[in-house]
């Protein structure tokens, strides 16, 4: 008998030949690949249709400086010029201050569940309201800030009430990401730093979040791009302005949503057309650009083994 069949196990005196596929295991082996590649290939498609037809329609627009420097204010719907960034800075300034407001919620609220709040009843009530939170459609939550915002306090519709819906949409998002991310880092570490003496709070602000740093960046730029397209809370909180408007405690302010929905009644115009489907992929680019530079960060900012 010859090494190799020496380690072979034996039954009844007879090598079993474990390392070979039977005819029937390759064939489900293989239609097992056929059918995850298919599947792959059928998702695909209409995300690469969709971002073909963005691109080719909305890129010339964005080739000219005026788009990235000048409002549309003075534009109408069948002149052609302009640009978006009234829209552009409308966008990213409500963005901002949603990001501002629920990251740091966010990020807490998992640590409590997470780290302190297992097996509790005010975590168990914590992570249920999350769960409604995750299910509440956009236009819902901008008619629940209007209600108090508006009606009860008696504010005007400014572009920070927008936020405040918008704060409604992401921290769930990034609740529930960081949450997960904060469960994949290791007992080990936390023992080894109790271990030391180092106390809870310091070991959870020195080693669990650094280490899950990456993921919750993830979670954060997921509920930006989660917010950042939405049409509703727009619609609803603060008027459309053509003109250039930085404040968003005074007046109505433009972005990227509500300028594709202002022009895109007017479709058969090419002019209009074309300023949506610019403002469609400048809003593509902006997500994307918020992105990479999300992952540079977190690049750079992990806890990196020795």
């Amino acid at each position: 008998m010859t090494a190799v069949a020496e380690n072979k196990p034996a039954y009844d005196g007879k090598v079993l030949d474990l390392t070979g596929k039977s005819g029937a295991r390759a064939f489900k082996n293989t239609l097992a690949t056929v059918l995850i590649v298919l599947a792959f290939a059928v998702a695909m498609i209409p995300l690469l249709w969709i971002l073909f037809t963005v691109v080719s329609k909305g890129y010339h627009l964005l080739l000219s400086a005026d788009w990235w420097s000048q409002s549309q204010r003075g534009i109408t719907v069948r002149r052609a010029g302009g640009g978006a960034y009234h829209a552009i800075m409308g966008t990213l300034i409500m963005a901002l201050i949603t990001a501002v407001i629920a990251v740091p919620i966010a990020i807490l609220g998992a640590v409590y569940l997470v780290e302190y709040g297992k097996g509790t009843r005010a975590a168990k009530a914590v992570s249920f309201m999350i769960d409604i939170l995750t299910g509440v459609p956009s236009i819902v939550a901008a008619l629940f800030v209007y209600a108090v915002w508006i009606t009860v306090f008696g504010f005007n519709r400014v572009g920070f009430a927008v936020s405040l819906s918008l704060v409604l949409l992401m921290l769930p998002v990034v609740l529930r990401s960081t949450e997960e991310m904060l469960k994949l880092v290791p007992d080990e570490l936390r023992e080894a730093s109790y271990a030391l003496g180092v106390p809870k709070w310091k070991t959870i602000l020195k080693v669990v979040v650094p280490t899950a740093f990456g993921g919750i960046i993830t979670g954060v730029m997921l509920g930006l791009a989660r917010v950042m397209g939405e049409t509703a809370p727009l619609l609803i909180l603060v008027g459309y302005s053509k003109n250039i408007n930085l404040n968003p405690f005074d007046g109505f302010m433009g972005a990227l949503p509500t300028m594709i929905n202002q022009d895109r009644t007017e479709l058969a115009l090419p002019n209009a057309a074309d300023r949506v489907w610019a403002a469609a992929l400048t809003l593509i680019l902006l997500v994307l650009a918020l992105n990479l530079l999300a992952r540079l960060v977190a690049r750079f900012s992990t806890i990196k083994s020795k």
